[in-house]
């Protein structure tokens, strides 16, 4: 497994991507499952250094791992305030746009995208993971 850990905050999102994307790159994983684990990174990402630690800002660490399965997991650790992305119903995506309400559906994306995501909260820290099949 190989981790950093970098401040929370958008200017770092690049670092973030490149990090992933450099362990995918030791697996020949193919460009439309590297383009759904970016998003899903990006979208994880993004939401820790918009809503963690508001107004302040502080650190996340995201571990990757790739096992002998080809299975991909990112692991998204952050001590902002509590918060489980899961716990939220889906958004009713048979709605228009103008019904839906507003949030929710990146987190759904990710969801639809990955093969599997759940969320912890251990020891102050939100930790939420991601698993793709590679």
């Amino acid at each position: 497994m190989k981790e950093i850990t970098v401040r929370a905050m958008d200017e770092e999102l690049n670092n973030v991507i490149a990090f992933v994307t450099e362990e995918l790159e030791t697996v020949d994983c193919p460009m439309k499952t590297q383009m759904q684990i970016e998003v899903a990174v990006e979208e994880l990402f993004v939401n820790i250094a918009h809503y963690a630690y508001t107004p302040n800002i502080g650190d996340a660490t995201i571990q990757v791992d790739i096992n002998d399965a080809r299975e991909l997991t990112v692991t998204f650790i952050d001590s902002g305030m509590q918060y489980d992305p899961l716990a939220k119903p889906d958004p009713d995506v048979t709605l228009s746009v103008e019904q839906r309400k507003i949030g929710g559906l990146g987190i759904y994306m990710v969801k639809k995208s990955m093969d599997d995501m759940r969320y912890r909260y251990e020891g102050g820290k939100n930790i939420l993971t991601i698993v793709k099949k590679v």
